[in-house]
């Protein structure tokens, strides 16, 4: 008979299990929980962005391997850097872009933020303004409690000004300072910076349309594009790399990545934008996306048999249409697909855990341990994918082993910024798995890990 710590596992681990039973793979949204928009994961994707960035990395004497180049589920113009070397593109910028080069001036400028370490010094400004703002305050305060009402009042407003235009001042330095390091590894990698001006002109269109007229950038956190454009045009365009055509393979890759965004964020502006009369890759990339989502599953595989058609072992077309297949509800006939898609692609894990899904989805015990050593390597080569330890914890539960599949549980809540399911599930964990062992003290990591995360929480809503 079971204990009925057992039962009780056996219980919670359904209910999470179940809970989570709507998670889509690749091309799939990471949920960031209330830290912004989803991370969109996908492995054609980031192939394109890490090829299209190292020369520029390298140029910049950092290590490839350390510099992460992300996309977000954003419609937004935008891209920025945090902590550490983590360059993040929002999806509204590469539906902007018109080629790739413009999009490799934009990482350049990001780079040049990570190599000032713009990400951490921006606190100094912040502390400078800060500084300030409270300093006014403080004064404010004194000429109220003296009776100058008006001159309290003024000297607030001129200090919060004060405090505003050293902050704004802060970070336009920091733009232009990122402009010209962005400028110079262009020219370094021997990549024309004539998409970094285009690109400069594109956001200055958007400045006129949603009239912004500013004659210069004094009250602007970013010079105006108009500055940025006349600091950088004499340089770039007399760079030995200015007229260099831009790769045209690489340009290849990015419309093809940049057709199939579109078709998975705006399936009906995908539509719009590459009729059925266009007949090209990015097209039919595009309406595939459109078609699946939207509920069109014949169609979207026509697309999908389209795209074969020109390129039989593409690793990302079988992808494409193994996951049409899979998420139609064919598992079994998605699975040849997506093994050939698989070994094409040197096991790449998304892709990998992908497969992991359409042999579990089978519910054939059969090819459940097929499942179980590929998601085992899957999530080995890459530990930042949350539904490949949420297949993996299907497996183990299948299994019986109750201890591992709340491990799998807690990496998965831990991905997605969940610290309170995360804490629970790898304290269930440690409950089963032999102490000292390599898992246990995996559990023990993120339990500490969950605790001083909820404890931060609870301190920032105890301050409001």
């Amino acid at each position: 008979m079971k204990s009925p710590l057992a039962c009780f596992a056996r219980l919670f681990m359904a209910a999470v299990l179940l809970a989570m039973a709507t998670v889509q793979p690749a091309l799939a949204q990471q949920d960031q929980g209330d830290a912004g928009p989803s991370v969109l994961r996908d492995t054609e994707t980031e192939l394109l962005f890490k090829d299209m960035s190292r020369p520029l990395i390298l140029a910049g004497g950092l290590d490839p391997n350390s510099v992460n180049v992300v996309l977000l589920n954003d419609p937004e113009i935008n891209a920025f850097v945090s902590q550490g070397q983590t360059v993040y593109l929002q999806s509204g910028l590469i539906q902007a872009a018109d080629n790739v080069n413009q999009v490799q001036g934009v990482v350049a400028h990001e780079l040049g933020h990570v190599i000032a370490g713009d990400a951490i010094r921006s606190g100094q400004g912040e502390k400078q303004a800060t500084a300030i703002s409270i300093l006014s305050l403080v004064l404010g305060a004194v000429a109220l409690a003296a009776g100058a009402g008006d001159a309290g009042m003024g000297i607030m407003q001129a200090g919060q000004r004060a405090a505003l235009g050293e902050m704004l001042a802060f970070t336009r330095g920091q733009e232009a300072t990122a402009d010209a390091t962005g400028s110079r590894l262009l020219s370094q990698a021997g990549i024309s910076g004539k998409g970094m001006l285009d690109f400069f002109n594109k956001l200055q269109n958007e400045e006129y349309r949603l009239a912004i007229y500013a004659k210069d950038s004094f009250d602007q956190t970013h010079p105006l594009s108009s500055e940025r454009i006349q600091a950088l045009q004499q340089k770039l365009k007399s760079d030995p790399a200015w007229g260099k055509p831009v790769d045209t393979a690489l340009e290849a890759r990015f419309q093809r990545v940049k057709a199939k965004l579109l078709g998975f964020v705006n399936p009906r502006q995908a539509v719009l934008r590459y009729p059925e009369s266009n007949q090209s890759v990015p097209a039919h990339y595009a309406r595939a996306y459109a078609y699946h989502l939207g509920g069109y599953p014949d169609k979207a595989v026509a697309e999908a048999d389209a795209l074969l058609a020109t390129s039989p072992h593409d690793p990302f077309f079988l992808e494409l249409k193994g996951q049409i297949l899979l998420e139609g509800g064919k598992p079994k006939e998605a699975i040849p697909i997506l093994r050939e898609a698989t070994q094409r692609s040197n096991e790449a894990p998304l892709i990998a855990a992908m497969l992991g899904h359409a042999l579990v989805a089978t519910e054939d015990p059969k090819n459940f341990a097929e499942a179980k050593q590929i998601l085992k390597v899957a999530v080995n080569r890459d530990n930042q994918d949350p539904f490949a330890w949420y297949q993996l914890g299907i497996i183990y539960d299948r299994e019986g082993d109750q201890a591992r599949a709340s491990l799998a549980t807690a990496e998965r809540s831990n991905l997605q910024d969940n610290p309170r399911m995360a804490l629970a599930s790898a304290q269930m964990a440690m409950k089963g798995i032999p102490p000292g062992t390599p898992d246990w003290l995996r559990a023990q990591d993120i339990a500490m890990v969950s605790k001083a995360e909820l404890s931060k929480k609870k301190n920032r809503k105890d301050r409001e």
